[in-house]
């Protein structure tokens, strides 16, 4: 392995000479919401590309090897719980060419290849890890030790610790940094006598990733979670943490279907083995889950699709279904007479329940019935009319697909769909599934409710910002006229 060359620092560039900026910064223009934006750098052939690929794209780990190198800058957009948008970069790319300013990132993910010689990358990453912190101190900082499998797991680690250590004795090397207080977002970077902010209390994060195994799912969770937890983590935490005491839960995962990582979690430790099992889980599901289609949300012409007549309205009658007597509370009824009232349908939702008859609404799922879904979809007023209330339609007509496995004699793992995009997976022990499966899916039916209350305002948040941000200014171009 070479000798490591000496970074030398960079010095202040001159305020005659801005940095080149494209014409128009944010790529949101097309959006009704804002996007937390990711910066993904590397050198060339450092696995880039085939990260976001495999993870979002469902590209087969086993063709990796031909994506082809980045060319040019690529904006790929995800809709997972938060809106993100990923900026694929080539490995030439500088913090000049980029274009745009550092701060404008919520986080910097940086790629290297554990078999290349980690000098060079690391004198990337210095640059950009400083500048990106001193334009923006809370951005994240996330350094992604890629294609472990190349290596042994002796010298995978060896190479592991090296490469941290060397960070680190770089950042040692570094001057002390300040930071513009007259200018925000625009901070410079200078020597001074006294130290403003030591550079090696920059916060990162180390992750060894490879595309074959979970390593990589598990790596761009702790990503996502920290992306998350200014805002609607703490919220989604304690929503897992509830179902997990109330169902007798082992451990809980709130899943990104697509992408296979988990988004939030409980707060019990993470299992490496419960994990690679709910991804192989997921994985399986995706690959079969079209076979399995909802007879009430397919089309009309569908053989095991049944038209029911709407029932006649009375001004004076009340549907039977909407006459029964509310549920109580879970800590008012004992969870003997809770499994007896509620239903053992795997899939305890609404879709379409309001549609049916009361002859038809009379056996469908009590859950449905009972939750604050079905209150939501139609409400009595005090004279006996139905009024409908402005739930969105996409709700009501949605297929929320269940199923469960057991992993061993003991334990059961429980799927359930919450939105198009997430699930809920729970570890449960088998004996508690099979004697109260109708507690554990009327608490189901309580957690998606409060995810998606949770989802639709973290997007009227953004739509909200994205309201009050203001356009870039407008370059006029430059005139071609010869003086």
């Amino acid at each position: 392995m070479p000798a490591p060359k000496a970074l030398s620092t960079t010095s202040p560039k001159p305020a005659n000479n801005p940095r080149p900026k494209f014409a128009s910064v944010s790529s949101d223009d097309d959006d009704e919401f804002i996007r937390s934006k990711i910066l993904l750098l590397g050198l060339r052939r450092s696995g880039k590309t085939s990260i976001q690929q495999v993870l979002f794209d469902d590209l087969n780990p086993k063709q990796a090897f031909f994506v082809e190198p980045t060319m040019k800058l690529t904006k790929h957009k995800v809709d997972s719980f938060i809106p993100l948008e990923i900026w694929d970069c080539p490995g030439t790319v500088t913090i000049e060419s980029l274009g745009v300013p550092l701060s404008l990132f919520t986080t910097i993910i940086f790629v290297i290849d554990i078999q290349d010689s980690y000098h060079h990358p690391i004198a990337r990453l210095i640059d950009f890890t400083v500048t990106a912190y001193q334009e923006n101190p809370d951005v994240n900082l996330e350094i992604f030790v890629h294609k472990a499998e190349a290596l042994s797991e002796d010298f995978r680690a060896d190479s592991f610790r090296h490469i941290q250590a060397r960070l680190i004795e770089e950042l040692a090397d570094l001057p002390p940094l300040s930071f513009n207080a007259s200018s925000p977002g625009s901070p410079t970077r200078t020597l001074l006598t006294e130290p403003s902010d030591d550079p090696v209390q920059i916060p990162y994060s180390f992750h060894l990733t490879s595309v074959y195994d979970h390593s990589l799912q598990e790596s761009f969770a702790r990503v996502f979670t920290r992306i998350l937890s200014p805002g609607s983590l703490p919220y989604l935490e304690e929503l897992l943490n509830s179902f997990t005491t109330t169902s007798s839960s082992k451990k809980t995962f709130l899943f990104d279907t697509k992408a296979k990582f988990f988004v939030a979690t409980d707060n019990s430790p993470v299992d490496v083995d419960m994990l690679r099992s709910c991804c192989d889980y997921v994985h399986m599901l995706n690959q079969f889950g079209d076979l399995y289609k909802s007879a009430i949300a397919s089309p009309l012409n569908h053989p095991r699709r049944v038209e029911h007549p709407d029932p006649p309205t009375s001004p004076t009658s009340q549907p039977s279904y909407l006459a029964e007597a509310p549920v109580k509370s879970l800590t008012t009824q004992s969870p003997q007479s809770l499994s007896a009232e509620v239903s053992r349908s795997p899939t305890p939702t609404y879709t379409g329940a309001s549609n049916l008859g009361p002859s038809q609404a009379s056996s469908s799922n009590g859950s449905d019935i009972r939750s604050r879904s079905s209150t939501n979809a139609v409400s009595v007023s005090a004279n006996g009319t139905d009024t409908t209330s402005a739930e969105p339609s996409r709700r009501r007509a949605m297929f929320h697909p269940s199923s469960a496995v057991n992993l061993t004699p003991f334990l059961t793992l429980v799927y359930h769909a919450v939105t198009p995009r997430l699930a809920l997976l729970a570890l449960l022990p088998t004996n508690v599934w099979e004697s109260k499966r109708g507690l554990v899916e009327y608490n189901i039916v309580y957690f998606r409710e409060g995810v998606q209350e949770i989802y639709d305002v973290e997007q009227e948040s953004r739509r909200r910002k994205k309201l009050r941000t203001p356009d870039p200014p407008h370059q006029p171009p430059k005139s071609t006229a010869r003086k």
